[in-house]
């Protein structure tokens, strides 16, 4: 796979496609960590004279315009990391972003709009996809693939246009990639996984995969509670993917078979309602009352999961612990984070809600190996499967 060290493009409009999907809160932006993960690729191309145009998508707006899912924001927040103005094109293949592209000169930097404004972008029809593609391309001399977040997409600026273009992967996906691959190849053992969030369906294909490399997978979130009923243990109004719980007990089968160590809470903070000012209480996680829900792993979890990452020599996190953006069941998303920090290992952290949970608990982002910017494609690699914005910018 070819990088952005590998081009030549002084004077070439270079389209790159990156990851700016960033939390918005009335039209301000809550966390810039993808906006500042895109930054080097960025700079290393306007440092080479390149004519850089920008591309990304932000939300869910459903293949139309939605002003709550407008990049502007955006612009206006690289364009002041970046230290230079940033064009803003209000379209993404117009009249605005055929004109934004003409008016860069050498190591200018111009931002389109949200490539989800256009459905044709995340069309499942290979013809609309490419039509759009070949607009796409048409604005520009190179491709640069540099968002991870979205790499496991089959979307137009993910993998059509490449194979319309001259492409290299961007320094993020380079670096992505390498980090993956110490993840599933010739791993340093003990190689401990920690997986939570919200539903245990979201993380079947990668527990699969992971019973053939990991040696313990820890599991916290509200996918435990499917754990924990598929053990016979009460619940309450927990978080529960009855379904599941068939897989669960045949994971929990093969873990024992294959002499992988799964590693359940032993107590959990437990509550009358969905709110931070509800009334809660640590309970063992074998005695969840009844009429309570669980939204954090307790702190003697907090302790046995630290205890089981001490001696650790590669960390995979994907997945908070609990509601961590309530103060009363952020605790044991902390202790994992901390338990990353207090061993000496690889310590990889999953991206997405992971990511979040780093930042907004205040930890320093320079203190682990690496911060994921993709949380799905990093568990769609884990699982081994093939992610379509990698493969097309295989040579």
């Amino acid at each position: 796979m070819k990088t952005v060290d590998d081009l030549d493009v002084q004077g070439k409009k270079v389209l790159v496609r990156t990851d700016l999907n960033v939390p918005l809160k009335d039209g301000v932006i809550t966390d810039d960590g993808r906006i500042r993960a895109s930054l080097p690729t960025i700079r290393k191309l306007v440092d080479k004279g390149a004519r850089v145009v920008v591309v990304a998508h932000l939300g869910r707006p459903k293949g139309e315009p939605k002003p709550e899912f407008s990049l502007a924001p955006v612009a206006v927040r690289l364009g002041e990391l970046l230290g230079r103005d940033v064009v803003f094109a209000t379209d993404t293949v117009g009249e605005s972003a055929k004109a934004a592209v003409a008016s860069l000169e050498d190591g200018q930097v111009a931002l389109l709009e949200n490539l989800r404004f256009a459905a044709a972008e995340t069309s499942k029809d290979d013809a609309e996809r490419g039509a759009f593609a070949d607009e796409l391309a048409a604005l520009a001399d190179v491709y640069v693939g540099d968002g991870f977040g979205a790499v496991h997409r089959k979307h137009a600026s993910v993998y059509d246009v490449p194979k319309r273009l001259p492409h290299a992967a961007g320094g993020l996906i380079a670096t992505e990639v390498d980090v993956l691959k110490k993840l599933t190849e010739d791993v340093a053992r003990p190689y401990a996984v920690v997986l939570g969030g919200s539903k245990v369906s979201d993380k079947l294909g990668v527990i699969d995969n992971l019973l053939e490399t990991a040696d313990r997978i820890l599991i916290g979130g509200g996918m435990l509670f499917t754990f924990l009923k598929a053990q016979g243990h009460e619940v309450g109004k927990s978080l529960l993917e009855e379904d599941q719980i068939p897989t669960v007990l045949e994971y929990l089968e093969r873990a024992k078979a294959k002499g992988v160590e799964f590693v359940l809470p032993v107590d959990v903070v437990a509550a009358t309602a969905f709110s931070a000012d509800a009334e809660h209480d640590v309970v063992p996680a074998d005695a969840i009352p009844a009429d309570r829900l669980g939204l954090d792993i307790g702190p003697e979890s907090g302790k046995l999961f630290a205890s089981r990452l001490a001696d650790a020599k590669t960390v995979f996190w994907n997945g908070p612990m609990g509601v961590f953006e309530m103060e009363p069941y952020s605790h044991g998303t902390r202790a994992v984070a901390q338990g990353l920090l207090d061993s000496d290992a690889f310590t990889v952290v999953g991206g997405g809600d992971s990511a979040a949970a780093v930042r907004t608990l205040g930890f320093d982002e320079n203190a682990f190996s690496h911060i994921s910017t993709g949380g799905g494609a990093s568990l769609e690699y884990l699982e081994g499967k093939t992610l379509p914005g990698l493969e097309a910018l295989e040579d």
